[in-house]
Order: C-alpha cells, then sequence, then structure tokens
C-alpha cells in the first residue's frame, strides 16, 4: 500500500494528497476508512489505494498511517 502525505483538506468534504513518489491524488471524504475524515489535518501521514476513476487515478480507502 503506497503511503502519503496530506497537501490540502477542506470542510467540503474532500483533499489531495501526495504520494511518497510525489504523484498527487484527489480523495474524497467516503474514501477514508473508519469515519476519520475529520481527524486528518496538513501533513499527516496516510496509506491509501490508488483506484481508477473518470477524471484519472485518485487515492481510496485511504487511512492514517
Amino acid at each position: 500500500m503506497p503511503i502519503g502525505t496530506i497537501k490540502s483538506i477542506n470542510e467540503r468534504g474532500f483533499g489531495f494528497l501526495a504520494a511518497e513518489d510525489g504523484v498527487e491524488y484527489f480523495f474524497h471524504r467516503s474514501s477514508v476508512e473508519g469515519g476519520a475524515f475529520e481527524s486528518l489535518t496538513r501533513g499527516s501521514q496516510v496509506e491509501f489505494e490508488i483506484e481508477p476513476s473518470t477524471r484519472g487515478p485518485r487515492a481510496g480507502r485511504v487511512r492514517a498511517a
């Protein structure tokens, strides 16, 4: 599972994270496991899976590392 860092997150329920290789991925609050969206902050380390979407790859199954 890739590891990344939260780059930005907002109260509307989405954000972006950067993988260790520098690639940034969009994520939505529905992809954060355990309802832990509110506990994520900029700079938080997370594990995630890369999922296909109509707008390109995005982060899924996001959880605190």
